[in-house]
């Protein structure tokens, strides 16, 4: 069975950087997050990790790990909320003490996702794969990104249901501040291949694509483990976000977790949207994705709200989910816990 940590006020968070940290003309983005969230009567414990940044990393493999295993047998932390991503969290998964870990949420994406899908895995607690700590500096937060606070609130046995959001961010544009810090210009519209509609349920995992592959053939990567001990063979969805990488290095990837077995029981494949997948030669990212469709026989969505051109949704990993793509009307991602 899947296990949901819960949030009951007053919701203390803990603030650790497991990957990458701030330089010091960056800690103004970490301390604006948590005064709006102060103002909204969360209270915080902030990691020492956080504060620095040296060599691709905030601190080494050792520290980070003791400040978050910390936190992870902190009883007083409902939330741990790292400020954002990075590179090499991958270095501490080695030393995390999965063992004595008291469920409570872990929410971010990019680099983080390394340690979400590996806790899921291992332990079967659900993980959120959503907005990083330093995306809520603003004085408020569009729609799509707000969900996280209700996706997070929701209890076992109950059902949270999001929708596209109607605008998505091309660029980062940090010399021009908006009252919630995305530049959201583009029309969002989730796309599926051939346009055909799609109705698919399973068991949400994923992360960046990026990232996440590096755990196959690892201890943190067993898909099979988790599928027999936690979620008794259901289907799994999965989603997927590229940030980084040409479409012959998705390619690549993909087929690797294919080989693998990690797309084994899979009911289909939501892919975020990307401003990487860049094209080789004449071979274009609807070439992966329909290659992928037909090897796999499953449905495929992509341009979906999820990774680094944001808003995204609030993913569950472990949750149960039911996601209807219809090409006009009625799109939406409802998650269950159960």
């Amino acid at each position: 069975m899947i296990r949901y940590p819960s949030l009951s006020k007053p919701i203390r968070v803990g603030v650790t950087a497991p990957s990458s940290g701030l330089h010091l003309d960056e800690h103004p983005f970490l301390e604006e997050a948590v005064y709006r969230m102060e103002s909204k009567g969360y209270h915080f414990k902030i990691g020492q990790t956080c504060w620095t940044q040296y060599k691709a990393k905030s601190a080494p493999a050792e520290v980070r790990a003791a400040e978050l295993n910390s936190m992870l047998q902190d009883d007083s932390l409902q939330l741990i909320f790292p400020p954002w991503g990075g590179e090499l969290l991958i270095e501490i998964l080695g030393l995390i003490d999965f063992e004595n870990i008291k469920p409570k949420w872990i929410l971010g994406y990019s680099d983080i996702s390394v340690l979400l899908l590996a806790m899921t895995l291992k332990t079967g607690i659900a993980t959120a794969h959503g907005p990083n700590l330093v995306d809520l500096r603003g004085q408020t937060s569009d729609p799509t990104t707000a969900m996280w606070e209700k996706v997070l609130s929701t209890k076992v046995g109950e059902e949270i249901i999001q929708y596209p959001s109607e605008l998505y961010q091309l660029r980062w544009q940090h010399d021009y501040v908006t009252d919630w810090i995305y530049h959201l210009t583009e029309p969002t519209k989730w796309k599926t291949i051939n346009n055909t509609p799609i109705h698919i349920k399973g068991r949400l995992l994923g992360g960046c694509i990026d990232v996440i592959r590096h755990l196959i053939g690892t201890p943190f990567g067993d898909i099979g483990r988790f599928q027999k001990k936690y979620i008794n063979n259901e289907p799994i969805i999965w989603y997927l976000e590229n940030c980084e990488l040409t479409v012959t290095d998705l390619r690549r990837s993909l087929i690797q977790m294919k080989l693998a077995g990690w797309f084994e029981r899979c009911s289909g494949i939501l892919f975020g949207r990307s401003n990487a997948n860049e094209t080789v030669n004449d071979y274009h990212v609807l070439d992966v994705y329909m290659e992928l469709a037909e090897e796999l026989n499953v449905p495929i969505a992509y341009d979906m709200d999820c990774g680094h051109l944001p808003p995204q949704l609030t993913f569950i990993n472990g949750a149960y989910a039911e996601v209807r793509i219809y090409n006009n009307n009625g799109n939406m991602v409802k998650q269950i816990f159960m």
